[in-house]
């Protein structure tokens, strides 16, 4: 069995990067959509999924209809939601939360937000409609929390990836058996 291929893209750079976006709906730059559509050009795909918002839906639009394939949006998808903190700078956030809430996201989350728990149960289920060769236009947050579903990773450890603007991780999965990181390109 070949297993089947996954790519998780992050989406491109926002107008004001950043701030802590989560579900607020800031676009990427046009130019950071270019360059994600240039980042999907060597990559081996039957389906293009992003989240609901612009920053993600925008380029996967965009690669879909280049490669005549249907986009599929899943909101599950998404960024972790960082309720109060939303759209500020990481400065203007109480330091002392902040620092407890990167120490533990789930008994800390942002006030109004999202547990990491709660974003990790997101990113079980959309990896379970991964049936076919897909590319998934995303969220750093997003896509670390499929990196500790498919590897079984504690929170603190997926923040050994750098995941910077467009970057793409290549993955292939065994459905009931685990996955296999196959390249990051950054």
């Amino acid at each position: 069995m070949s297993g089947i291929a996954l790519h998780l893209m992050r989406h491109g750079a926002p107008a004001r990067p950043g701030l802590l976006l989560g579900h607020r709906d800031e676009p990427a730059l046009p130019s950071e959509i270019a360059r994600c559509v240039a980042r999907a050009e060597g990559l081996a795909f039957d389906r293009v999924i992003s989240s609901d918002l612009s920053r993600t839906h925008d380029p996967a639009a965009r690669i879909a209809a280049a490669r005549g394939l249907e986009h599929r949006v899943d909101p599950d998808w998404r960024e972790l939601d960082f309720g109060d903190w939303t759209g500020l700078a990481a400065a203007e956030v109480d330091p002392a939360a902040y620092a407890r809430f990167w120490q533990d996201p789930d008994a800390y989350a942002p006030p109004g937000g999202e547990r990491w728990s709660a974003l990790r149960a997101r990113a079980e289920r959309a990896l379970a409609g991964i049936t076919v060769p897909s590319l998934v236009l995303t969220h750093g947050g997003a896509m670390r929390a499929a990196l500790a579903v498919l590897f079984h990773m504690e929170q603190p450890h997926v923040w050994a990836f750098d995941l910077p603007y467009a970057s793409v991780l290549s993955l292939r999965l065994w459905p009931g058996e685990g996955a296999q990181i196959v390249g990051l390109s950054t």
